[in-house]
């Protein structure tokens, strides 16, 4: 299991990787970066796992949201369909769409610039979800697919 050493010692090579200074840890293991003013990127460090959680806001629902839009979140979440292997979480206060992918830490750090680049891909996808959930949710009970990839977040500067 990796220790909250590694985890710090990790996210210094992903700073010296991307040339983002804000890959920083609290006390709690939370690292949250703010990209292209889109998203906050956040990884939280599970020292019981040796994973790294990586969540992103992606959408806020209308309580009124139709039924199409979770019926797709769950067909993503359910058979990874478009997810990447991630899944999506309804956050029930807020009715935020969280985006989740789990990164094995040991393996992150093999290939940090591979991390960064699936950080990246991430986002990507949270811009194609965002617009597919958009869609679905001017369209009513329409099923909406997404129309293509909007930005290249890049994590670096």
């Amino acid at each position: 299991m990796a220790a909250k050493d590694e985890f710090n010692s990790f996210l210094s090579e992903v700073r010296k990787a991307s040339g983002v200074d804000a890959f920083q840890a609290d006390e709690t293991g939370l690292v949250s970066v703010r990209v292209d003013d889109a998203y906050n990127l956040n990884l939280q460090f599970v020292e019981a796992t040796g994973k790294v959680l990586c969540f992103v806001e992606v959408a806020e629902l209308p309580t009124d949201a139709p039924a199409a839009v979770f019926r797709d979140l769950l067909v993503g979440g359910l058979f990874g369909k478009d997810t990447a292997g991630g899944y999506f979480a309804l956050e029930p206060e807020s009715e935020t769409v969280v985006y989740n992918y789990f990164f094995d830490l040991d393996r992150a750090a093999k290939d940090v610039e591979e991390f960064v680049s699936t950080l990246e891909k991430i986002l990507q996808l949270c811009d194609l979800w965002a617009e597919r959930i958009k869609g679905g949710l001017a369209a009513g009970q329409e099923d909406a697919a997404p129309s293509g990839m909007h930005g290249d977040h890049m994590i670096r500067p």
